[in-house]
């Protein structure tokens, strides 16, 4: 199995206050991406790279298996890294987007006990309900209900992994065809299946180990983790290059 199963992780979110929303609806100098879905400069600017900092929800994990299987990749190489496939082709994951709650990265232990842990994504703050949306066209490697992540959703495009945890919904299992299904969100995503970038493939729900409604979004290249607001930031730039040329 690879992505869902493999993140011992527990999540925790408690929401976000007023103050921390991006302002407008949607904010001056929004980029498009695919069916309508916005990467703001708000949200790119509040996506820092991992500080170890506590925010309002907090990933923790094994203390004996943290930090392990990390990409080395700069901010610089992970601009490079797709320069010839076009960033601008990604979607930003989350539609009714809060607030980044828990950073990527090291962190004293929540939980009181004395050793650093490890969060292996970006946690983003949406109400319960909120869709998710792929952030690049791929194939859906992995549906799960039965792992820390809760329902989750991994899709492999080209050298990457996207992984989408606690979401609405169950897996299922028909004619040896395992599924996503969130009858209420009207989603049935097959394993197997190709999803497009910008398409919705769940909603934000309470499933795994969390406190509060949040994605979890987990990115691997070459299966070593990546920290997302690097990604974003090189997604941003990209697509304000690419708006800003003249046709």
């Amino acid at each position: 199995m690879v992505g869902a199963r493999s993140l011992n992780e527990t999540s925790q979110a408690t929401g976000a206050s007023p103050s921390t929303l991006p302002p407008g609806l949607p904010p001056s100098g929004a980029i498009q991406s695919p069916q309508g879905t916005q990467a703001t400069p708000q949200q790119v600017a509040q996506a820092q790279p991992s500080a170890g900092g506590q925010g309002t929800a907090v990933s923790t994990g094994n203390p004996n298996e943290q930090g392990q299987g990390l990409s080395n990749l700069s901010a610089n190489q992970i601009a490079a890294v797709t320069r010839d496939n076009q960033w601008s082709g990604a979607s930003f994951p989350l539609e009714q987007f809060q607030a980044y709650t828990s950073p990527f990265g090291y962190r004293r232990s929540i939980e009181g006990y004395n050793y650093n842990e490890f969060h292996y994504g970006l946690d983003m703050a949406a109400p319960r309900g909120s869709y998710i949306r792929n952030w690049w066209t791929g194939t859906v490697v992995e549906v799960s209900d039965d792992s820390n992540c809760g329902t989750s959703v991994v899709v492999e495009a080209g050298n990457w992994l996207s992984i989408f945890c606690h979401m609405e919904g169950r897996v299922e299992v028909s004619n040896g065809q395992r599924a996503m299904v969130d009858r209420d969100g009207g989603l049935r995503i097959v394993e197997g299946s190709t999803v497009q970038a910008g398409q919705r493939v769940g909603r934000v729900g309470m499933s795994g180990r969390t406190t509060g409604p949040h994605l979890h979004w987990g990115l691997k290249y070459d299966n070593n983790w990546v920290d997302p607001a690097m990604v974003l930031r090189a997604m941003y730039s990209s697509q304000q290059n690419t708006a800003s040329r003249p046709n």
